[in-house]
């Protein structure tokens, strides 16, 4: 009894460390990882997932440090483990170290090159950079694993409108629009790109479309007499 009653307190000192609903509070979540590090729950390198779950915690909280300590132990303790490298890459693109975190996502791409999230931060990096061919690249391949997800069309085209290419912009909105008619940015950003290609008529009426889904649009468009001027909303 006593150790069914040891193993059902380990478990839910676990449990809470991996907080998988999200609903716990950070300083709890932290305190039960310690706690199942201290109490040696695990051991060796099956340790790896405390150490993440703690940095996770640790980085929501704005505790910077202790979350890339916690980050560096858990990639040493399990080096192959690609969901590792993108944690700890999205902590550096946070902190604007661009170029750790393409070592990292590079690294997890590399260990497993289906990891849409990965392939996602990594080309608005490369965008970011003006690297708008790798960009295109990464969120390709994004949509081959992930036909239906609109927002990658919506980003693809986004980085079409930049280079200019105006009908694959269009394209590429008009896809994400058809697997979401509410994305709002869909239709800000094929308004954007109509305007471009001379087609004033569908131009305001995307406008008017994404700016109706999504009030908050309406500060990136400006009147000027008969000419409407655009500054393009970043990706959220």
């Amino acid at each position: 009894m006593c150790e069914h009653q040891l193993n059902w307190e380990k478990r839910t000192v676990v449990e809470t460390c991996l907080n998988r609903n999200g609903n716990t509070a950070l300083p709890r979540v932290i305190q039960a990882c310690t706690e199942s590090l201290d109490h040696k729950i695990f051991e060796g390198n099956d340790r790896f997932f405390l150490f993440a779950n703690r940095a996770d915690a640790y980085f929501a909280q704005g505790d910077k440090q202790r979350a890339l300590d916690d980050y560096n132990e858990a990639v040493k303790l399990a080096p192959r483990n690609a969901e590792l490298y993108y944690n700890r890459g999205v902590f550096y693109a946070a902190q604007s170290d661009d170029d750790a975190a393409l070592r990292d996502f590079d690294t997890a791409i590399g260990l497993n090159p289906k990891l849409v999230p990965v392939l996602r931060q990594r080309a608005r990096i490369y965008q970011a950079r003006g690297n708008l061919g790798g960009a295109l690249a990464d969120y390709s391949a994004a949509i081959g694993l992930q036909p239906k997800t609109a927002a990658l069309w919506s980003e693809r085209g986004y980085v079409f409108l930049i280079q200019h290419d105006y009908e694959s912009a269009v394209k590429d909105q008009a896809q994400a629009i058809q697997l979401d008619p509410k994305l709002a940015r869909a239709y800000f950003l094929r308004g954007a790109a109509f305007g471009d290609l001379g087609d004033s008529r569908n131009a305001v009426s995307d406008l008017v479309t994404a700016v109706n889904l999504d009030p908050s649009l309406a500060r990136y468009v400006a009147t000027k007499g008969k000419t409407a001027l655009l500054t393009l909303p970043l990706p959220p």
